[in-house]
């Protein structure tokens, strides 16, 4: 097992938001975090990756069988832990060209999903909100990662944006067996990508495991994120 997460609570500014998390995830494996905002999402996924404004409380992470509650983020993302931030600052001056070659020490590929000069322009400066999704995800492939995390990589899309989007996490992720955390609200990513298993997540706590992720859609389109709360993990 990669990630194996246990019985973790979490608090930021004194406030419990992990309310006892239960995740394990293999290498190579596509799983999904859904749940409407504000249900603890992204701060479980800062905690994997070891964002220090929030205190572990109780629980263990394991990472390739190693505690790395305790880790400091530089040394996660050393072993392979990757984020994907939802709202990613502009850095002016700076072109991602730049920056994708000083973290993989290679001249950036022209991937698929890349706009022609989106390589040369200064990071997220004047960027889409497509545009910044594929930038962030371009600085997680230079990192060379284990574990990609993916918060809400498909907020603010169109079609084709999420297309797009779609496409270079399954060429460049999914297929090259990569672990992959998707984290999202709306879940319309989900028919690209297919994954095995849906984790729902509400009130700060994964109450449904779901293996299929069309009738879990189903059910939260016709009756909301409430339904889920008498489902049983299967």
């Amino acid at each position: 097992m990669l990630l194996q997460i246990k019985n973790l609570k979490a608090k930021g500014d004194d406030k419990e938001i992990l309310k006892g998390i239960n995740l394990n995830l293999k290498q190579g494996e596509l799983q999904v975090l859904l749940g409407p905002n504000a249900s603890g999402k992204s701060t479980f996924a800062k905690v994997i990756s070891g964002n220090p404004k929030y205190k572990i409380t109780q629980g263990e992470i394991l990472f390739n069988k190693k505690k790395i509650t305790r880790l400091a983020p530089e040394k996660r993302t050393k072993l392979g832990i990757v984020l994907a931030w939802q709202n990613p600052p502009a850095i002016k001056g700076v072109k991602l060209s730049c920056l994708l070659e000083k973290i993989s020490k290679t001249k950036p590929e022209n991937k698929v999903g890349i706009e022609a000069n989106l390589l040369d322009r200064e990071i997220n400066v004047n960027f889409s909100g497509g545009e910044k999704k594929i930038s962030e995800l371009l600085q997680v492939l230079s990192l060379n990662p284990k574990l990609a995390i993916l918060d809400e990589i498909d907020s603010g899309l169109d079609l084709k944006k999420l297309e797009k989007v779609s496409q270079l996490i399954k060429n460049e992720l999914v297929d090259k067996k990569i672990a992959v955390l998707l984290i999202t609200h709306s879940g319309s990513i989900l028919k690209f990508l297919k994954p095995k298993i849906t984790n729902i997540m509400l009130n700060g706590k994964i109450i449904c495991k779901s293996k299929d992720y069309q009738k879990t859609l189903k059910v939260i389109k016709k009756y909301g994120y409430e339904k889920c709360k008498k489902c049983q993990p299967c």
